[in-house]
């Protein structure tokens, strides 16, 4: 039970930082959201938002870093 908590406490402080590195980035400027192959369609009584091209420039930067990381840990 002691190892779940201090998983959790982890996956806590992660998702909080992730949080603060986008309020910084959108104070700064970068444009996250808005990005080519971001789909958005606003209808008459509803508004869809699918943000494509952000969400495979995030997997991408990922998966690099996730590489480096395993890369250096051998």
């Amino acid at each position: 039970m002691n190892e779940l908590g201090k998983a959790l406490i982890g996956l806590g402080v992660l998702i909080a930082l992730v949080g603060v590195v986008l309020l910084f980035a959108g104070r700064v400027g970068l444009p996250l959201g808005r990005l080519p192959g971001d789909v958005a369609y606003k209808g008459k009584n509803v508004s869809v938002y699918f943000p494509l091209g952000t969400c495979i420039l995030i997997s991408v930067v990922l998966s690099a870093l996730l590489y480096l990381l395993s890369r250096f840990r051998r």
